[in-house]
């Protein structure tokens, strides 16, 4: 039998347990929203970039996605990387590194410039997307580890989301590049931020363990694969929405902006309703099963003949999107065989999250083009079912092998 999975910090006294530092968590959190703020500043600038800089669209396409290729590539070594200097260390840095590329980029004049400094703040990005995790799971105690990842994994649609929005008017009065300096700097002001806030030595273990091998990632690697299916078939559902409506339904190009930005934000829900069914204690194979409610909402999307019908499946896939999501991040504690492998398990479930979220567009776009929008529906149920599948699993070793409290 396993052994319990444990953490080598000391055992704090039964009556001094140390409470959850849900302050310095919020701050961590905020950080991750400003990063995926950075993640999404040139979509709401596109068109104005693409016509100043003369790209193309495929070119504007890269320059967008280029931080999540770099996840794609690098999030397991990223991880012990993290491991080796420390989460908090880390964290900081990485702030710093999209607060300069972005200051980089307000001087860009062509596709190549561009590309190679989104490159270099996918580093940044990835470095924090790995160590926020990291941090928040020192931080909170107990229970509360659940619920404080279930609010992490929400960081990308709020991130988005307000930047989306932010993005149209600020982008207008500032123009384009005033914008990308806005985000810089704000990025650079919650770096001092959270260097301020963190304590010393957060981002470490008080005696942590050898570098984990293989066979201790093994659990981390089923969460990581049932997180790259469900990314890589619910996230192009939202991403081609204004397609769909636009060519299924003749809706307007603002009119499906306003629509896809508030199905988008959906997620949000998803991810906070996580937390608060691991606090009331809903087992983690329980709570993975509502993910098979993705399999009807796409034959509604794209197979219900309607407007509303296509509206209320990207609606739930949405949902379903941050609830699966932040189960997983969630979940990873609890399979983990040392708690202090944290870092290199959140390097795993990034790197699998960016390959799902890198691959699903271009494969949904090419069945949207070739067989048409109904064929993508076994597609996502082999996809959301097999992702099932593997949190079930990790599921039953949650509910074997649950760490210690401290």
């Amino acid at each position: 039998m396993d052994p319990r999975p444990t953490s080598t910090a000391p055992e704090p006294d039964k009556g001094l347990r140390p409470r959850s530092q849900w302050g310095t968590i919020v701050v961590v959190y905020l950080a991750g929203v400003v990063a995926a703020m950075g993640l999404g500043k040139f979509a709401s600038v596109g068109p104005v970039i693409a016509d100043q800089l003369g790209l193309s669209l495929s070119q504007l396409g890269w320059v967008i996605s280029a931080v999540v290729g770099v996840g794609a590539v690098a999030g397991l070594p990223a991880g012990y990387l993290v491991r080796r200097f420390g989460a908090d260390r880390s964290l900081v840095s990485g702030l710093v590194l999209i607060a300069v590329a972005s200051a980089a980029s307000m001087a860009a004049g062509d596709f190549t410039w561009l590309l190679v400094i989104r490159g270099l703040e996918g580093v940044g990005y990835l470095l924090v997307t790995i160590a926020c995790p990291a941090l928040i799971l020192r931080l909170a105690q107990g229970r509360d580890r659940g619920a404080a990842l279930s609010l992490w994994a929400t960081f990308v649609p709020v991130g988005l989301g307000v930047s989306t929005l932010a993005g149209g008017a600020l982008g207008s009065a500032l123009g384009w590049r005033g914008w990308i300096g806005l985000i810089a700097g704000l990025t650079f002001a919650m770096a001092l931020a959270v260097r301020a806030r963190l304590p010393r030595g957060a981002g470490r273990w008080v005696a942590a363990g050898p570098v984990p091998r293989a066979g201790a990632l093994i659990w981390p690697v089923v969460l990581a694969v049932s997180f790259c299916l469900s990314a890589m078939v619910t996230i192009p559902v939202i991403v081609l929405l204004p397609t769909l409506l636009i060519e299924e339904y003749g809706r307007s190009a603002a009119a499906t902006g306003a629509l896809t930005s508030v199905v988008s934000v959906l997620g949000v829900l998803g991810g906070l309703a996580v937390g608060v069914l691991l606090r009331r204690g809903v087992p983690v194979g329980v709570l993975a099963l509502p993910g098979l409610l993705v399999v009807p909402a796409a034959w509604f999307m794209y197979g219900g003949g309607s407007q509303v019908a296509a509206l209320t499946g990207a609606g739930v896939v949405s949902v379903a999107n941050g609830f699966l999501a932040a189960l997983v991040f969630a979940a990873l504690p609890l399979v983990l065989r040392h708690l202090d492998h944290a870092d290199v398990g959140n390097g795993v479930v990034a790197q699998a999250g960016s390959v799902g979220s890198l691959v699903g567009p271009p494969l949904f776009g090419m069945v949207a083009d070739g067989p048409g929008f109904p064929a993508l529906v076994p597609v996502i149920a082999a996809g959301i079912v097999v992702s099932v599948g593997a949190l079930l699993l990790a599921g039953r070793r949650a509910a074997r092998h649950l760490p210690d409290g401290g």
